[in-house]
């Protein structure tokens, strides 16, 4: 969430920016509550100020009948107090929370995502001397993909991956983590994108697979109705995404400033209700309930954050350029960067099976909106601060096996590997 203090700084601004993301906020409201908010807890704090001092005044002889009535009066008083600001500050929170991040400068004004901005695109598309299938026509073809007896047993949108293909998924995998754990990799990234950071290896990272309500809210992706399958007998949900159990990972916690940039990858199987979307992407395993990812995550302190978030969307475009996949860069606009972020960018594979680019990454930079409420903070000499989180898509795998079955297929129904994949097919070419 964003600080209050900025809010009453900047009222119309805050107000502007949400709407520009697509937020109607009551900002007189929240500022209102907030004054009535502050002035209890300063009356708080004097009571309970008075009511220490009566205390230690008593603390070594007998008090008399008008201080023990003093002291019940002060108790009272307090006891009432804080009885008006248990709903007024769960008013107050609720509107706070409602405000949405202040995207960066640079961010392009929209309305939706038919406004985001093409930055660039990447590859040379592969001129087939056949029509190219799609990927669940190839992946049935080879009993690859079952998704009927999947539906059969769990519903539509569930998938049975299988033979070669599971072994590709973990080819992939073992690819991504032997990338983000070598310095030299990251070196070089950081040096051809003239950033100014550390080469810090990525920890890999098996995270839960659920959450609880609070601090799933405190990071501000918790979006029930549309994504977030809840548990039904228990404070539990089912993560929608790796980086929704790794942003949280710090709640409540003070990192010392040495241990940062902190980088992980995290591996996780995510589970999405995907509602809205019927209709949309029903073949293949584009859109799915059930899906495995590699995610980034990343807390930095404040003034290497937009760094960091540079840093991922090249060490995407690495991994996608390695496995030599056309694709294209985009520029998320006001109204599709998310409630959290400041900046955001998708990567597009194209997917000559369906002759379109598909969104199979996303890079967001949530500045310190997430660490506020989450309340991870970072200790140095200079004081604390609130920590700076980047989270970005490694590989979404499903859609990554899709986008390579797809441009890597042959005329005779055989799929080749990428050669970077080879050594971890245990030197297959072919599938």
């Amino acid at each position: 969430m964003l600080d209050i203090q900025f809010i009453r700084d900047n009222p119309e601004l805050v107000a502007e920016k949400s709407k520009q993301k697509g937020y109607e906020v009551d900002i007189p409201k929240l500022l209102e509550l907030n004054e009535k908010r502050r002035k209890l807890l300063a009356e708080a704090e004097e009571v309970r100020a008075s009511r220490n001092q009566l205390a230690s005044e008593l603390k070594n002889r007998k008090p008399s009948d008008k201080e023990v009535q003093d002291g019940r009066e002060l108790k009272d008083k307090l006891a009432k107090l804080e009885d008006e600001l248990k709903p007024l500050g769960a008013s107050w929170l609720e509107l706070l929370r409602a405000v949405p991040n202040i995207p960066l400068e640079g961010v392009p004004v929209g309305a939706s995502e038919d406004e985001n901005v093409v930055a660039k695109e990447v590859g040379v598309k592969i001129d087939f001397d056949f029509k190219p299938k799609t990927h669940w026509e190839l992946g049935e073809a080879c009993d690859w993909i079952d998704k009927e007896r999947a539906a059969k047993i769990a519903g539509s949108r569930f998938a049975y991956l299988k033979g070669d293909l599971v072994r590709l998924q973990f080819a992939v995998i073992n690819f991504v983590l032997t990338t983000l754990t070598d310095e030299k990799i990251l070196q070089k990234l950081i040096s051809d994108n003239n950033l100014e950071l550390v080469a810090k290896p990525f920890t890999p990272v098996l995270p839960p697979a659920t959450l609880k309500t609070e601090p799933y809210v405190a990071s501000a992706r918790l979006n029930a109705e549309e994504v977030t399958y809840k548990l039904a007998d228990d404070d539990l949900w089912l993560n929608a995404s790796a980086e929704h159990t790794l942003a949280t990972m710090y709640w409540n916690e003070i990192l010392p400033a040495k241990e940062l940039p902190i980088r992980y990858i995290g591996y996780s199987t995510s589970f999405r209700r995907e509602a809205g979307t019927y209709g949309k992407d029903t073949e293949g395993i584009i859109r799915m309930h059930q899906f495995d990812k590699l995610e980034m995550e990343v807390f930095s302190s404040a003034k290497t954050g937009e760094e960091e978030h540079k840093l991922l969307v090249a060490i995407q475009e690495y991994l996608v350029q390695q496995l030599g996949l056309p694709y294209q860069i985009i520029q998320k606009c006001t109204a599709d960067i998310g409630k959290p972020n400041a900046s955001g960018y998708d990567i597009n594979c194209w997917f000559p099976g369906q002759d379109r680019y598909i969104e199979t990454h996303t890079a967001d930079y949530m500045t310190d909106y997430q660490a506020r409420d989450l309340k991870i903070r970072t200790k140095s000499e200079d004081g604390t601060e609130l920590v700076h989180t980047n989270d970005a898509t490694a590989f979404a795998l499903g859609r990554i096996l899709a986008a390579i079955i797809e441009n890597y297929q042959t005329s005779d129904g055989h799929v080749k590997i990428p050669k970077v994949l080879v050594p971890f097919m245990g030197g297959a070419t072919e599938i």
